[in-house]
């Protein structure tokens, strides 16, 4: 049997797959502004609902092995989760969203030594662009003085970076435990803020709902089959247009309108995104094998 490209079918439908899963991520500021809990409690309350979501959907097909390599990418997706809410609290949203996208240079840094799978060129040109282009999209709200908030925020984004590179390892298996078991974890850490959080009115539920049934429950089923075909940094570099796409779902249903800067900033990234998107489906080098 032959390798399989990143060309196939399969690897088409996976980029597609991440989009999707772009897509039900950025729904979380349109939804998180309609919840008047802490962030803690957020984060404890959507992650216990995605938990329970996985958990239906999936079902018999579930293994809990409770290996390191299973439990290791749950705790770095709720350190990821939950370090990212204490980012918004300590710092600017801007910052926060800036750097946990600093995860694409971590998985370049250590996806050779973990996966054997080497950052190229393109990608390396990606990761400038994007990162340019969020610089400038988020650049009216950043602050450079929040040094807790910003160290806060950076380990969010390795947190993030670690958590694709453990998820992508168990590529012959299935990841989705792991996503499980860091919504679990995330549920335990919110549940002091869950207990002291007031009544939510029905909008306010609704938001909660759609925070766990879809911008994790759904993105992160979507994410997981994606990573079976496409590499640890196309897995962090193709929905990195997560964070130009929330503020759009804020602009048509709160009115705020972001600024020209922003816009070119946005543009920046859509372009670099699409072009690593396009370049990734066209070339023919072979992933690694998934019996190897």
């Amino acid at each position: 049997m032959g390798d399989p490209c990143v060309n196939d079918p399969a690897h088409r439908k996976s980029v597609g797959l991440l989009l999707l899963a772009a897509l039900c991520w950025s729904l979380g500021g349109v939804l998180l502004k309609s919840v008047a809990w802490p962030s803690l409690a957020v984060a404890g309350g959507r992650g216990g609902i995605a938990a329970l979501f996985l958990l239906i959907v999936c079902g018999r097909t579930l293994r809990f092995t409770w290996s390191p390599l299973q439990l290791g990418a749950a705790v770095a997706f709720a350190g990821c989760t939950i370090l990212f809410a204490a980012a918004n609290k300590l710092t600017t949203a801007a910052n926060a969203i800036l750097l946990q996208y600093t995860a694409p240079v971590w998985v370049a840094l250590l996806g050779t030594w973990l996966l054997g799978e080497r950052a190229s060129r393109a990608d390396w040109w990606t990761i400038l662009a994007t990162f340019i282009g969020m610089g400038v999209f988020l650049f009216a709200g950043l602050r450079l003085h929040d040094l807790t908030g910003i160290a806060v925020s950076i380990a969010s984004g390795f947190c993030f970076g670690l958590m694709i590179l453990l998820l992508r390892k168990q590529k012959n298996g299935s990841s989705i435990e792991s996503i499980i078991l860091g919504n679990g974890l995330a549920l335990l850490i919110g549940l002091p803020a869950l207990s002291s959080a007031p009544p939510l009115p029905p909008s306010g539920m609704v938001a909660l709902l759609l925070l766990g049934l879809v911008q994790l429950g759904l993105a992160y089923l979507f994410y997981a089959r994606a990573l079976k075909q496409v590499t640890a940094l196309e897995a962090v570099l193709i929905p990195i247009i997560e964070p130009i796409l929330n503020p759009l779902w804020v602009l048509l249903f709160i009115g705020e309108r972001p600024s020209r800067l922003s816009l070119v900033g946005g543009a920046i990234v859509v372009g670099a995104v699409t072009w690593r998107a396009l370049y990734s489906l066209r070339r023919a080098t072979p992933l690694p094998s998934a019996t190897s």
